[in-house]
Parts: structure tokens; C-alpha cells; sequence
């Protein structure tokens, strides 16, 4: 397996407020996530630091992820956990009041690939080079679409298409929305919303389809980002097969 992550603050915002990380295990276990602050005062990133922490913290305990069952069930225990740390925090410094984050969770065994989601963060696919969406994002724009109310391209230009519906520290208690992955896919790419505001999927998926090893597509697709106007935090986790895997 090739695996790299990188965030990268744009060229608007001040402050990065994303946090990722790959994090993998002797038996070949991987687990891949970003989070997406959001909030004043530089909260935002303490929200995505506190969940990016607790993912690797908790990852690092186990010696296995165990069967599907128990890493599902891990999946909603540590979420509810890292909810109760964002909310704790706030208690404690008031000027924090109205941070949270997104969470986009990949997990990666010799015998399942699993996906989890909070937010707007996106977990992809790559198989038979094509791009496919896996996550569902928890926005009004997206809750309008479902419902009828809006179409796919009236969403993409909607004023507010930002809106979180959920998030971590925004909503107690919390789920997880997790998904069931085909584990002959070639490879899993995570990213937050500040890279599929300015790319489409299709310029996505050209770039991860190149020769170009997988350090330098992933700096590619953020540069592109940045060259589009880079109007948010850009974070990308990326894991690659190997050719004869």
C-alpha cells in the first residue's frame, strides 16, 4: 500500500483549520480521516485537532480493529466520545462557544473496508479508474435535493450549500453515518469540501489516473485547488494500491 496526506491552508483563509491523518498497524490495518473545523477564534481547529487526536489515540490502543461488528461499534463509541470532548471544552472556555467539525473516516482491513461520515468532508473510491462518492453530505442543499426541492445543479450554485445539517459539537447525541465498501477497490481518497468546491470529480479522478506517484498527484489536485481561487482549507488522505495487491 502507498498512502500520503497533506492540508494545506489555501489562499483565503487565515488559519488552517483542518487536521488528517493516515495511521496503519502490524496486520496491515489502515485508518484514514480528516476533519473540517469550523468556529471563531481559531475553534474550529482546536475541533479538528481534539477529533483527529482522538481517532489516533483510540486507534493506537487496539492491537486489531477486530471483525466489521466491532469496528463499526468503534466507529460510534469514539464519535460520541470526541462529541463529549468538543462539549466539554466549550464549558470551559466560553469564547469557544459554537465550534465544531466535520468527520470523514476511512477504515481499511484485509477483510472490509468500511467509510464513515459527519459534515460535508467526502470519502471517494477509486475502482476501474472511475471516482465514486461513497459519503453522504449532512447539508441543507443536500436535505433539498433528497427531498425534491432542489436539483443537483441548482444545489451546486446555492447560496447556502455550506450549511451543516450535522456536526461534531453541533449536534448531542450524535451518529455516524457508515458505509460498506467493495474491497476490490484500487485505491480510497478522502477530502474536505475545500478541494471539491474547486474541482469536479471528473478533474479529480484525472489526476489520482496519471502516472504521477501518489505524493505528487495529491500536491497536484491541492495546487489546482489553490490555482481555482483556494478559497478554503484544502486536506487530502489518499491510499493507493500497489500494482499486483
Amino acid at each position: 500500500m502507498q498512502t500520503f496526506y497533506f492540508t494545506d491552508p489555501g489562499k483565503v483563509r487565515e488559519h488552517n483549520e483542518d487536521s488528517v491523518i493516515i495511521l496503519n498497524n502490524n496486520n496491515n490495518e489502515f485508518v484514514l480521516a480528516i476533519a473540517d473545523g469550523m468556529g471563531g477564534h481559531n475553534c474550529g481547529e482546536i475541533a479538528s485537532k481534539i477529533t483527529i487526536n482522538t481517532v489516533s489515540k483510540e486507534f493506537n490502543k487496539l492491537e486489531t480493529m477486530g471483525t466489521k461488528e466491532e469496528a463499526i461499534d468503534w466507529l460510534r463509541r469514539i464519535v460520541q466520545e470526541i462529541n463529549n470532548e468538543i462539549f466539554e471544552y466549550e464549558e470551559n472556555n466560553i469564547e469557544s462557544k459554537g465550534m465544531g467539525t466535520t468527520l470523514v473516516i476511512a477504515i481499511k482491513t484485509n477483510d472490509y473496508i468500511l467509510y464513515g461520515n459527519i459534515g460535508d468532508s467526502s470519502g471517494f473510491v477509486l475502482k476501474n479508474n472511475e471516482l465514486h462518492k461513497i459519503t453522504k453530505d449532512h447539508t441543507l442543499v443536500n436535505l433539498l435535493v433528497s427531498t425534491g426541492e432542489l436539483t443537483e445543479e441548482e444545489a451546486k450554485y446555492h447560496p447556502r450549500k455550506n450549511v451543516l445539517m450535522r456536526a461534531l459539537g453541533a449536534n448531542n447525541p450524535i451518529d455516524i453515518d457508515i458505509f460498506d465498501v467493495d474491497t476490490s477497490v484500487k485505491g480510497l481518497f478522502l477530502c474536505s469540501d475545500g478541494l471539491t468546491n474547486m474541482l469536479t470529480y471528473e478533474q479529480i479522478e484525472k489526476v489520482l489516473n496519471s502516472k504521477l506517484p501518489i505524493e505528487e498527484a495529491v500536491l497536484k489536485l491541492i495546487n489546482k485547488a489553490n490555482m481555482r481561487g483556494g478559497h478554503d482549507n484544502i486536506s487530502i488522505a489518499y491510499l493507493k494500491r500497489e500494482s499486483g495487491e
